[in-house]
């Protein structure tokens, strides 16, 4: 995927726990395989440099003091011990101030940032130096209309997890998850390669002769 959900942001304790009871077997149960294998859920990453700055980035969130619930550094693949395998990692009480949590990690992180209420929960993507995608799980419309309006990042989801538009909408972020002046697909992908002409045309009744002026309608 070109995109994913690397930060999970539950409003209220107890909505925490309980999205930790559900993520915590699912994350041990991934299956990390061959990336050409049907029965693999993940791939190996891309290189031993970026399975090692992974890593490092798992043992920087510990450092910065986040709870380790899964960790998937000591993940060996049988058959393929050299491969560059990371199994699932889950982390827990992520902060703003964490560096893991500033950057793009690009591996199998789950982190999880907990908030005290929904203004907290808007303004965390909206303070993020990065802003592609985000989304937002809830049954009650007018908070996701809310939501939507608020917040500072520029594809939205409401309960979709990966918030990609079909082609004939631009696909592209905000802040420093866009580059250049104009973002991928739909209008914006199609004045990028345009050349826009401006005819401005006017046909009098009568000729009236030389003036110095802009002609207006009157």
């Amino acid at each position: 995927r070109c995109m994913a959900t690397p930060v999970a942001v539950p409003v209220g304790e107890k909505t925490a726990q309980t999205l930790i009871e559900m993520l915590k077997p699912r994350v041990e149960s991934l299956r990390i395989g061959p990336s050409m294998s049907e029965d693999s859920d993940l791939g190996p990453l891309v290189s031993a440099a970026h399975r090692a700055r992974v890593a490092d980035y798992i043992q920087m969130a510990v450092d910065e003091g986040q709870n380790l619930i899964v960790d998937g550094r000591e993940f060996k693949l049988q058959g393929y011990e050299n491969g560059f395998f990371l199994g699932g990692t889950l982390l827990d009480h992520a902060k703003p101030q964490h560096k893991s949590y500033r950057d793009e990690i690009f591996g199998p992180v789950l982190q999880i940032m907990r908030a005290e209420n929904f203004e907290e929960a808007v303004a965390l993507p909206s303070q993020h130096q990065y802003g592609n995608g985000v989304a937002i799980f809830t049954r009650n419309g007018a908070a996701a209309r809310e939501f939507a309006q608020k917040v500072n990042v520029g594809m939205v989801g409401v309960n979709v997890p990966i918030p990609v538009p079909v082609s004939y909408h631009t696909f592209g972020g905000w802040k420093r998850s866009g580059f250049g002046d104009t973002n991928q697909h739909g209008p914006e992908g199609v004045r990028f390669w345009t050349k826009v002409k401006t005819i401005t045309q006017r046909w009098p009744e009568d000729v009236q002769g030389a003036e110095f002026v802009i002609p207006t309608m009157s």
